[in-house]
């Protein structure tokens, strides 16, 4: 997956996805010495980066895959922008989730047009369950980030903050799978080779602190985290060949995550789920010291403001 895949996949994204706002924060500034900036993609239609992806895969879809539909297995922001994407383009989309997925992210499945089924808790659960139902319906499986479509889209991203930011020294990106954070890892260090690149992940599931201690992807016996968006046992191969000698990976608590979504919520008016404040987190505890204009990922907010205030009695 290349610099020019991933410049093909903005001009698809033309009038679907947004460019999403670099928004200067001087409280963080003043904190790190340096100027920091987030960038939103919690301003997307459906809340989070993952439009860019899912949007990618389809629109690069033939006619007949579009035809007999789509199906995916997700935690929740995956599988709404896959049911906006397949909308979008007349098709049917199953998103299979886990029995534990947060109810405003089953809703807003549902409400892109999303038919909803429950497998488990892990990853491999509703991976399972996806590739089952594909086999018996013919559909496509669109994986939620273990693909070059996937990686091209979300690569989209770091061409945003390199055209916003031309003299960005660091960017630090929340990591899951690795879709993300190999898109703008590619992106960025191809057009800012000098960029340093830190993969935030939460301490219950730093399954990519152990695939670059392993040297390869390594499957975490389980993980666990208020960061939902966050909790693949494994990073992705794909990814993981995007991600390896490119960049360095810090783990956060979740007491720290939870402290950043707060304080993004009240004091910079930013609404974050755990996995989009992650980063915040990471900056705000110390985790790594930034070198030169720096860029925060905000991955997401799909998140009940309700729920943020709760994580102020954590």
């Amino acid at each position: 997956m290349s610099l020019g895949e991933i410049r093909e996949a903005a001009r698809g994204l033309a009038g679907v996805a947004v460019h999403t706002q670099l928004m200067h924060v001087p409280a963080l500034s003043d904190h790190a010495g340096v100027p920091v900036y987030l960038k939103l993609e919690n301003q997307q239609p459906t809340g989070a980066f993952k439009l860019r992806g899912a949007w990618t895969f389809v629109r690069r879809l033939p006619p007949d895959a579009r035809a007999r539909g789509v199906v995916t297995y997700s935690s929740g922001n995956h599988g709404q922008a896959v049911a906006f994407a397949a909308r979008r383009v007349g098709a049917r989309a199953v998103v299979v989730m886990p029995e534990t997925a947060p109810q405003l992210k089953v809703e807003r499945v549902r409400q892109w047009g999303g038919e909803v089924q429950f497998a488990g808790t892990t990853s491999e659960d509703r991976c399972a369950k996806a590739m089952a139902l594909a086999d018996t319906e013919g559909l496509t499986v669109i994986p939620p980030y273990d693909h070059p479509d996937i990686v091209a889209g979300q690569g989209t991203v770091g061409l945003e903050i390199v055209e916003d930011l031309p003299d960005v020294a660091h960017v630090a990106v929340p990591v899951g799978g690795g879709g993300l954070a190999a898109g703008v890892t590619t992106a960025v260090t191809a057009l800012r080779p000098g960029v340093r690149i830190t993969a935030v992940e939460p301490e219950g599931a730093a399954n990519l602190s152990a695939a670059l201690a392993a040297g390869r992807p390594v499957r975490l016996e389980r993980t666990a985290s208020i960061a939902d968006g966050l909790l693949p046992l494994s990073v992705g191969t794909v990814t993981f060949n995007h991600l390896k000698g490119r960049v360095d990976a810090v783990v956060v608590s979740d007491s720290t995550i939870a402290e950043a979504t707060v304080w993004l919520h009240t004091e910079q008016g930013v609404l974050a789920e755990p996995s989009g404040a992650a980063t915040t987190a990471a900056l705000r505890a110390g985790v790594f010291a930034p070198g030169g204009p720096t860029v925060l990922v905000v991955s997401g907010g799909n998140v009940d403001p309700s729920t943020v205030m709760a994580l102020a009695d954590r």
